[in-house]
């Protein structure tokens, strides 16, 4: 088996009869947005989706990011790309600033409705003179044309920042709706490679909605708590693959089938 992935799960799954909170990543209600039939097959049956192969140069790039502008954070003061682009902001300091961004732990909030901990790691917070805080998010990429918001997948970014604004307003702490990408754009018009790989580093500013969140989370909890396997996602790959994959199989097995009653009369 491979290293990336696990036989199904017996532990962690949900159980509409316990009354223990049931901790939810920001990935998973992506996932329950995507697709319920998947979200439940991971959640409550313990068979996940295979997992993608790690961005290695993405996670550079994040860390990269990270330890410049605590430089900045630690001397309580902007970083010179928010002076670029006219934000009146700081990067956050905070005593839970590590915790926030650790995976599995992040921002956590216990929404007693549906009984989920919902949480979610950030990569950074900023905040302005009227003390209101800026959720910010790092992506890198490499591409020709002016980096921008408005692909259909990038729909999953804005999701992902809208829950960290509503994870952080739940924790009692007062919270922009404006939000910023810090996009980090290879360049891949150069002479020469010459060992090193140069960024255009561009913030976007985005206007977040978290609205949708509640409902979300009351939706999620109501397919969980169901015995029968959601519907699929419009557009999930994952289970049009299954589905073809069973199709062929049960052919084939009808095939041998025949052909070994057919070789035995």
């Amino acid at each position: 088996m491979s290293e990336y992935y696990t036989a199904r799960r017996t532990r962690g799954l949900y159980n509409p009869k316990s009354e223990e909170p049931f901790k939810l990543s920001r990935t998973k209600i992506d996932l329950f947005l995507e697709c319920a039939r998947c979200f439940y097959s991971d959640r409550k049956l313990g068979v996940g989706r295979p997992p993608g192969f790690p961005f290695a140069l993405n996670s550079a790039v994040d860390h990269l990011l990270k330890k410049e502008f605590d430089l900045h954070r630690a001397a309580a003061r902007a970083h010179p790309l928010m002076d670029t682009y006219g934000i009146d902001a700081v990067p956050f300091a905070h005593k839970l600033m590590d915790k926030w961004r650790e995976n599995f732990v992040g921002v956590q909030y216990l929404h007693k409705p549906t009984n989920f901990i919902v949480f979610g790691a950030v990569d950074d917070i900023w905040i302005n003179p009227k003390k209101e805080l800026h959720v910010v998010d790092y992506k890198a990429t490499s591409k020709d044309t002016k980096v921008n918001l408005d692909a259909d997948w990038q729909r999953g970014y804005k999701r992902q920042m809208e829950i960290y604004q509503w994870l952080l307003r739940r924790n009692g702490f007062s919270v922009s709706s404006t939000g910023y990408f810090v996009y980090a754009n290879g360049i891949k018009d150069r002479e020469a490679f010459d060992g090193k790989l140069e960024f255009d580093v561009t913030i976007l500013p985005y206007e977040g909605n978290n609205s949708w969140v509640e409902k979300t989370l009351t939706d999620a909890r109501d397919t969980l708590a169901h015995d029968k396997l959601p519907q699929q996602g419009k557009n999930c790959d994952y289970c049009d693959y299954r589905r073809a994959s069973a199709d062929v199989m049960e052919e084939n097995a009808v095939q041998k089938k025949s052909k070994a009653k057919t070789n035995s009369q």
